[in-house]
């Protein structure tokens, strides 16, 4: 733990969990998406969904995939900011069997239809943990820099990026698999130690049975 830990975020109030973890959550949901939202579907759960309008959670959301840091100090106009750029924006609430109260889903849509889907959860301070992308399990907390790889699961496939990796000298701290079916869509969520040169993302996207990598420097 560091003293950032203890102080918490730099952030636009009230609250680290509901404002700054809220914020990061959309702004990992945004990048991950990879383009500008025009829909924004936000399911909301436990205390988010009781006090997401006193806490300014909904703000927080929207701006995160508007772009905007935690710090942002438009994150209070974030609404009227989502309606200039065009983002509709529709917040549902209830209950997820067993996940943080402070949870989100959120699914994202494009101009061109492209979708995204994510749940997170902020976790308190400010940090986060994504628990799931388009429907697959995951444990991505932002705080190192990320590689999401969606791909096909088949053999060898791993052991492609992996190895691509270790070419570049590039030190795994946290790898994840989670796959729907046999045979049929999977996700690798592969946390890494430091920096790497973003080439290295665009030589794993064309490897054999990549549907897409997407690079996720820390939130």
């Amino acid at each position: 733990m560091n003293v950032f830990d203890i102080l918490g975020p730099v952030m636009i109030g009230p609250s680290s969990s509901h404002t700054a973890g809220a914020a990061r959550i959309g702004l990992i949901t945004r990048a991950l998406l990879g383009q500008p939202a025009v829909k924004a579907q936000i399911f909301l759960h436990g205390s988010f969904a009781k006090t997401y309008k006193g806490h300014g959670t909904d703000k927080a959301l929207v701006a995160g995939i508007l772009g905007m840091q935690a710090d942002d100090e438009r994150i209070r106009f974030s609404l009227d900011v989502a309606v200039q750029e065009g983002l509709s924006i529709e917040i549902t609430t209830g209950e997820l069997d067993g996940a943080h109260p402070n949870t989100a889903e959120i699914t994202l849509t494009a101009a061109n239809g492209e979708e995204v889907s994510l749940r997170g959860s902020s976790i308190g301070g400010g940090n986060i943990l994504v628990t799931k992308v388009n429907g697959m399990d995951v444990s991505l907390t932002g705080q190192h820099t990320t590689l999401i790889v969606l791909h096909k699961d088949t053999p060898g496939t791993i052991a492609s990026v992996t190895e691509l990796m270790a070419d570049c000298g590039v030190n795994i701290c946290n790898f994840r698999l989670s796959r729907k079916a046999k045979g049929g869509q999977a996700v690798m969520t592969i946390e890494i130690d430091g920096q790497f040169d973003p080439a290295l993302n665009d030589k794993i996207n064309h490897l054999p049975n990549i549907y897409s990598s997407t690079m996720l420097l820390p939130i």
